[in-house]
């Protein structure tokens, strides 16, 4: 068995792609690498072929019709041999000095009979506009380098939150619990991070920059005019994260985790209320009045949280003034954190 399987959903990856699986090479024959070409246009077929000739026994690949990111995300995890599994885009890469660290620590803990289901790095966002970079890191809220429970962390704070690029789950933990990403959906990365979360038992955090976002493209899914334009898919990922888990049942039992879950909803329902917010349309405005009532309708158990106690009830203020006040605040955000 190998020790990790990357996935790495193509879709017209040409362009970049080869940096990408470059980067995945240094961990040697502890490594799968599955390259998923997703009905690609341009040369990335042909790419993921030669890639495989020249690294066979590492380098697999699958080709499948067109079925988005989430179908990449999991044509990999049925095809994994590795005992931990971690989706690394095609866009993007890792560093090649940090990740032999890494396989080495998670090495030690698949060992046994108890091992390790979560393994949390830093990332760190590339810029292509500017070219300046920033890392997001955990330190505070997980000890660090050492085995711990939801129990034993601390707060997050704002901008803190767990994304696909700082997760590495053990494999047989993702197939035990069913997780299945729908089909040409964008943003189902969020998903794939959140429904496994009261599943894991055992988490260990390395702070080291290990996963490295490149972000600033105009065609990439996270810039700013692409999300509002596809807000509907933002809207379908958040009603579905919303239905996995009763939160004030969880919190009985996982206090801690239970409160992460539900800032991860909050940012969710902010997002989509604030993309909402920058499209204006009547339209637009008449989706995020329905997204609200829907969600306190059927989530009566989060209704005084969702509107005194989160960031959500910020891209809910009432009128026009408030929905400018809303989008200041985002302008302001995004200066700072650069997120899109």
């Amino acid at each position: 068995m190998k020790l990790i399987t990357f996935a790495v959903p193509c879709y017209n990856s040409a362009a970049y792609m080869e940096k990408c699986v470059s980067t995945l090479l240094p961990g040697g024959d502890r490594v799968e690498i599955i390259l998923i070409d997703d009905g690609s246009k341009d040369e990335t077929p042909a790419i993921c072929d030669r890639l495989a000739a020249e690294h066979p026994g590492i380098i697999r690949v699958i080709h499948q019709p067109n079925g988005g990111h989430g179908e990449g995300v999991n044509q990999g995890l049925r095809n994994a041999t590795g005992m931990y599994y971690k989706v690394v885009d095609s866009d993007d890469w890792l560093d090649v000095e940090e990740l032999p660290r890494v396989l080495d620590r998670l090495e030690a803990l698949s060992k046994g009979p108890d091992p390790l289901d979560l393994m949390v790095c830093n990332y760190v966002y590339e810029h292509s506009v500017d070219n300046t970079s920033h890392a997001v890191g955990y330190r505070g809220v997980f000890p660090v380098e050492q085995r711990f429970t939801w129990e034993e962390c601390g707060r997050f704070h704002t901008g803190q939150y767990l994304l696909m690029h700082s997760v590495i789950y053990r494999t047989e933990l993702l197939r035990e619990i069913g997780i299945e990403l729908p089909k040409h959906t964008f943003y189902v990365d969020n998903i794939f991070v959140y429904y496994p979360l009261p599943s894991v038992k055992s988490i260990y955090y390395m702070d080291v920059d290990l996963y490295r976002y490149f972000i600033g493209r105009e065609d990439q899914s996270v810039s700013e005019q692409i999300m509002v334009k596809r807000v509907d898919q933002q809207i379908l990922v958040t009603r579905l994260m919303f239905g996995y888990y009763n939160l004030e049942e969880l919190k009985k039992e996982q206090p801690s985790l239970a409160r992460y879950m539900f800032r991860y909803l909050s940012m969710m329902l902010t997002i989509c209320g604030t993309l909402l917010n920058l499209d204006g349309s009547p339209e637009a405005l008449d989706k995020k009045k329905q997204l609200w009532k829907d969600i306190v309708r059927e989530h009566p158990e989060l209704k005084r949280r969702l509107k005194r106690f989160s960031l959500a009830a910020v891209s809910n203020l009432p009128g026009r003034a408030g929905r400018r006040t809303e989008i200041v605040m985002y302008r302001f955000a995004n200066k700072v954190f650069k997120f899109n």
